[in-house]
């Protein structure tokens, strides 16, 4: 009978002392990256109520946030104090949705701890999402609460840019960059609010910050290329505009701004490459477009091909009574006979009587006659 006792008390012993081996096994599980393991072993454990964070967090690990958000439930009901657990549950309720859900977990953690400016931020979050307007009540609190906030400090900073408040919005970012100076968001947030203001230079100077730090989008080489055309930099516009075209090559916009640019520079030939690639590319009403490459065509003195722009943009638009008058300018330095620039002065006459063209034509047709009638004077 006491060999058996001793035996008894030998397998006790040792399935006690096997349990935190287990807890370790599965943690190590966990820190390796072998997360469904990880959970396997933990639910193994002989009180399972202990480890039902862990077995959360491993199930966020591989992406099955539905029983994540079932073993955190079951964390918080049976440990109604742990905030940790409480925070993860309402960051993943917000995350996966439940916002509603999330919110009354947030109210509860506030009751908990109201100075933990994270609760405030993140329920912010929820209430962003659900288009609640006392989301910013949420940042500004956080913020309030620790004016270094960086998260907080964006959102609210983003908040006045987009009222135009601009003064204030540049506030909160010059305080935020007081904590982090790299802080490219809030980086970003600076160099809109200058570029709306039109301050272009100081606009240029923080967008530049942004390619400093290493960071390029679209949206970066498109505002540059446009402060760089603001401030007559063509070469420079044009090489942002190109940098747009990395991003969307079929960006038919950044392609007729292109042409523009080198039009600028008297770079015609170029101009006219860009421009008609964009031309290619558009889709809708392109009058302005072709009528842009008349006018590059004329400054080549290429007037044949000039007029044959305009009549395609005039074709595109019936009502574009620019292109109408550009085709009879065109003609008056393209046609040799003196008889057939006054026909085209006189149809355009007739036909656009509202033209805010039609002065001069009138005043040109006067010369032209003039001139025929000399003409034939000194043919006398």
């Amino acid at each position: 009978m006491r060999i058996v006792f001793s035996l008894l008390f030998v397998l006790i012993f040792f399935k006690t002392e096997a349990q935190p081996s287990v807890l370790t096994i599965a943690d190590s599980l966990y820190l390796n990256g072998n997360y469904s393991k990880a959970i396997s072993t933990y639910q193994s454990y002989v009180n399972p109520n202990e480890v039902y964070d862990k077995i959360a967090k491993s199930f966020i690990a591989i992406g099955n946030y539905d029983e994540a958000l079932r073993y955190y439930k079951l964390t918080v009901e049976v440990h109604p104090d742990d905030a940790l657990s409480k925070y993860e549950y309402a960051k993943l309720l917000s995350k996966t949705k439940h916002f509603k859900a999330s919110i009354e977990v947030f109210n509860d953690l506030m009751n908990i701890d109201y100075r933990n400016p994270n609760y405030h931020y993140e329920m912010g979050l929820a209430l962003e999402k659900m288009n609640d307007s006392t989301a910013m009540n949420r940042f500004r609190t956080a913020y309030d609460l620790d004016n270094t906030h960086q998260k907080a400090i964006f959102k609210i900073a983003k908040h006045f840019l987009i009222k135009r408040k601009h003064d204030i919005s540049h506030r909160y970012i010059d305080k935020g960059l007081e904590a982090y100076e790299n802080n490219v968001e809030l980086i970003s947030l600076k160099a809109q609010n200058y570029y709306y203001q039109d301050y272009y230079r100081d606009a240029k100077v923080w967008f530049q910050k942004l390619i400093d730090l290493g960071e390029s989008s679209e949206f970066i080489h498109e505002k540059l290329s446009s402060i760089h055309a603001e401030l007559s930099e063509y070469e420079e516009a044009i090489t942002h505009r190109k940098l747009v075209l990395d991003y969307n090559p079929y960006d038919s916009n950044a392609l007729f701004l292109i042409g523009m640019y080198f039009e600028r520079l008297n770079d015609f030939a170029n101009a006219e490459t860009y421009l008609l690639k964009a031309l290619k590319l558009k889709d809708v009403p392109l009058d302005y477009e072709y009528q842009k490459l008349g006018m590059l065509l004329n400054r080549q003195k290429r007037y044949k091909e000039a007029i044959e722009a305009f009549e395609v943009s005039l074709k595109e638009n019936p009502e574009n009574t620019s292109s109408a008058f550009f085709i009879v300018t065109t003609k008056d330095h393209y046609y040799a006979d003196i008889d057939s620039k006054i026909i085209a002065y006189q149809d355009f006459i007739d036909g656009h009587s509202t033209s805010p063209f039609l002065n001069f034509a009138k005043r040109r047709l006067s010369e032209l006659k003039e001139e025929k009638f000399l003409k034939e004077k000194e043919k006398e």
